[in-house]
C-alpha cells in the first residue's frame, strides 16, 4: 500500500523520510535536538528541506481531525504550531501495519515548560508564565475553540519583550464552535485546573520547583486571572450618563490587555438615566497588527508594543506628525530597526533575535540614561549592550534551549 501524504504547503522531502519504519526506531542521525515536552505519543524532530518539523505517530482520525483544526485555528490567527502534514497508508517492510503521522512546524525560539522551570524562576516570572497561558486560554475561548485538554505541557512558550507569549501544540481534543458555552469553558478551566496541578507536583517531585511556589495557590491564581480576562473582555457594565468617560477607560483597558474594540454594544435604559456597554466584537493582537501594517514585521504582542512606542518617539523627534504614517515607518525602519539589527554579531544570531534585541536595547538605553540624567542615543546604547550584555544573555539562551556551545552558522 503506498504511503499518502496530505499537505497544504508539500515539501519534497517528506517522502524522502523513513514511513516504512515505526517513528520510535527511526535512526538518530535524523534527529534535530530539540528541548521537548512531555508527550503520550512517539514524537520525533527532523530537518526537512532545512526546516525544523516535529512528526507525531497517532491514528489516522486523530492525524486528520488535528490537521484540519490547527489550519482552522492559523486562518483564524491564533497562537498556534502551523500544521504541515498528515501521512496516512504506513505499513513496515513486514507488511504490518503502522499509525499515521502528523507533521507540524517547529516554532522557532520556543521552549516547552519542563525547560523554563529547569532554572531558578522569578516570581515575575512565573507570573509571565501564568498570564501567558490564561491569555492563550482566552484567546481560543473567545473564538469558540474548546480545548479539552489545556495544560502546560501542550503548550510551548517564546520570550515576548520580557513578558511570554503562549502557543497550543496539541489540538488533538479540540473542538470548535461559533460560540463556547459556560459549561464548556468551565470544563476547559477544570482541566486546565486539574492539568496544570498535576504538571506542577511532578516539577516539585523532580526539585524543579521553587520550594515557595504553592501549587495550588497557582492553579487558583491561574483561574483568578482566566476570570479576570474574560470579564474584561465580555462583561457588561452599567453606569450613569455623567460617567461616559468610563467607556473610554473600559476601550483602553482591553487594549492594555492586548485586545482591539471593533465595536461595541451600547444600550441606554428607557428613562436614559444610564448606559451598558460590553465589548461585541474583539481582535487580539491589536499592536502587532498595526506594527505589521505599518512595517510588515511580524512579532509578538508584547515586542511590537515597544517598538510601536519607539517608533512613536521617532516621529516626534523628527517632527515628523504631519507625514504619512508608512512613510515614517519606513524611515524608521531604514535608520533605526535595520542598522540595529546588523549589530547582532554573527556568532549570536542563531539565538537572538533582531526584535529581543531591540527590546533588550531600550531598556539597556533606558538605564544608561538614567545613569547619565541625559537621554543615551541608540546606537551608543547598543554598543555598550552588545559588549555587556549580550554574550551573557547568549549563554542564557543556549543553556535554556540545551544548546551550550556557539553555532558556526547564522540563522
Amino acid at each position: 500500500m503506498p504511503v499518502h501524504v496530505l499537505s497544504a504547503r508539500p515539501r519534497s522531502g517528506l517522502v524522502s523520510l523513513p514511513w516504512r519504519v515505526p517513528l520510535i526506531d527511526w535512526p538518530e542521525d535524523l534527529e534535530v535536538s530539540l528541548p521537548r515536552g512531555i508527550h503520550r505519543h512517539v514524537v520525533r524532530f527532523v530537518r526537512v528541506d532545512g526546516a525544523v518539523l516535529v512528526v507525531k505517530e497517532t491514528t489516522e482520525h486523530y492525524a486528520r481531525r488535528e490537521y484540519g483544526l490547527l489550519r482552522h485555528l492559523v486562518r483564524l490567527d491564533l497562537p498556534t504550531v502551523e500544521p504541515v502534514a498528515v501521512v496516512t497508508g504506513r505499513t513496515a517492510r513486514d507488511g504490518s501495519s503502522l499509525g499515521a503521522a502528523l507533521v507540524t512546524a517547529h516554532l522557532p525560539h520556543s521552549l516547552p515548560y519542563r525547560s523554563l522551570f529547569e532554572h531558578p524562576l522569578s516570581d515575575n516570572t512565573l507570573d509571565a508564565v501564568v498570564d501567558a497561558l490564561v491569555v492563550l486560554l482566552v484567546r481560543l475561548h473567545v473564538d469558540g475553540f474548546f480545548w479539552g485538554d489545556c495544560s502546560l505541557s501542550n503548550t510551548l512558550f517564546r520570550r515576548s519583550a520580557g513578558e511570554f507569549a503562549a502557543y497550543l501544540v496539541d489540538a488533538e481534543t479540540g473542538a470548535l464552535h461559533d460560540t463556547l458555552s459556560d459549561g464548556q469553558r468551565g470544563e476547559d478551566l477544570d482541566l486546565v485546573r486539574t492539568n496544570t496541578f498535576g504538571e506542577l507536583l511532578d516539577l516539585q517531585a523532580g526539585g524543579l520547583l521553587d520550594p515557595s511556589v504553592d501549587p495550588h495557590a497557582l492553579v487558583d491564581h491561574i483561574v483568578e486571572r482566566y476570570g479576570e480576562l474574560w470579564e474584561a473582555l465580555t462583561g457588561v457594565e452599567e453606569f450613569g450618563l455623567d460617567d461616559m468617560w468610563r467607556i473610554e477607560q473600559r476601550i483602553e483597558q482591553l487594549n492594555q490587555l492586548g485586545f482591539d474594540v471593533d465595536e461595541l454594544d451600547i444600550v441606554t435604559d428607557w428613562d436614559g438615566d444610564s448606559v451598558r456597554i460590553q465589548p461585541k466584537v474583539v481582535e487580539p493582537d491589536h499592536h502587532a497588527r498595526r506594527l505589521q501594517g505599518l512595517t510588515g514585521l511580524d512579532l509578538e504582542e508584547a515586542q511590537a508594543r515597544r517598538l510601536l512606542n519607539d517608533l512613536d518617539a521617532f516621529t516626534g523627534a523628527h517632527q515628523l506628525q504631519q507625514e504619512d504614517a508608512m512613510v515614517v515607518a519606513h524611515r524608521w525602519l531604514t535608520e533605526v530597526w535595520e542598522p540595529l539589527a546588523r549589530m547582532i554579531p554573527e556568532e549570536y544570531r542563531d539565538v537572538v533575535e533582531p526584535a529581543q534585541f531591540f527590546h533588550d536595547v531600550l531598556v539597556h538605553r533606558w538605564h544608561l540614561s538614567q545613569q547619565a540624567g541625559h537621554e543615551v542615543e541608540i546606537f551608543e546604547a547598543a554598543e555598550d549592550y552588545v559588549r555587556t550584555q549580550l554574550a551573557h544573555q547568549a549563554a542564557t539562551i543556549r543553556a535554556a534551549s540545551g544548546d551550550a556551545a556557539p553555532r558556526d552558522s547564522a540563522v
